[in-house]
């Protein structure tokens, strides 16, 4: 069993678009706080201060980064021919302080693979110890092994999509459009437009990974699930 460390809440803050400064009043409590290269904007549009700057530093602005460092940030440089994508390296960085949960802030802006890559990237088994969740743009996304609950407003779009495999013995509570122990296929549409039928909803499974996401203030209202 991995003990845990006082870090029990670690905030990562990628790059993307940029984040609301009113954002900075959702955010759960962080014990450490790390950004992925130009993550580091978001940490002080937030007002976050930053314990690591981590990535090929190829997009972070050079004078937010000096002044991290010297405000006693650790900068933890990598070659821009690598293998993971900053973002990636970041959540290993969260890993070795094996927190309980991990918060990801930004990756909805700019490139499309990035953005795909990015979400993957959250039901990575690599992460199956960590409760994960992520904040980019308008939407939120949780990633459910086992069971996780979901908050958020009355008809607020909710789909739910596989992740590395199928997610089997699916069941909702509190969803407009129940499942039933069904299993949901990777590129599968099936999940997908279900809503919230009240404030709170939880999901369970009995093996895979599910993305649950709530795509936020652009969604328009379902109809159908699936539709």
């Amino acid at each position: 069993m991995i003990e845990r460390s006082a870090h029990r809440e670690v905030l990562v803050l990628a790059g993307g678009d940029p984040v609301p400064a009113s954002l900075a009043s959702a955010l759960p409590r962080p014990d450490r706080v790390i950004a992925a290269d130009s993550g580091l904007a978001a940490a002080e549009r937030l007002g976050l201060a930053v314990d690591l700057v981590v990535g090929d530093m190829d997009s972070v602005d050079p004078a937010l980064l000096a002044r991290a460092e010297a405000d006693g940030a650790r900068i933890e440089r990598h070659p821009s021919a690598k293998e993971a994508t900053d973002l990636a390296l970041a959540l290993d960085a969260a890993c070795e302080h094996a927190p309980a949960r991990v918060t990801v802030v930004g990756g909805h802006g700019g490139r499309l693979d990035h953005l795909l890559a990015g979400a993957l990237l959250l039901a990575s088994e690599r992460y199956a110890a960590l409760e994960v969740g992520a904040l980019m743009g308008t939407a939120t996304v949780t990633v459910v092994r086992e069971r996780a609950v979901l908050t958020g407003e009355d008809g607020e779009v909710v789909s739910l999509l596989a992740a590395g495999g199928p997610a089997r013995g699916v069941e909702t509570d509190g969803l407009a459009y129940p499942l039933a122990g069904e299993t949901l296929w990777p590129g599968s549409t099936r999940g997908v437009s279900n809503a919230l039928a009240g404030s709170q909803a939880t999901v369970t499974l009995r093996e895979g990974v599910l993305l649950a996401i709530q795509p936020g203030a652009h969604s328009p209202d379902p109809t159908t699930a699936g539709g």
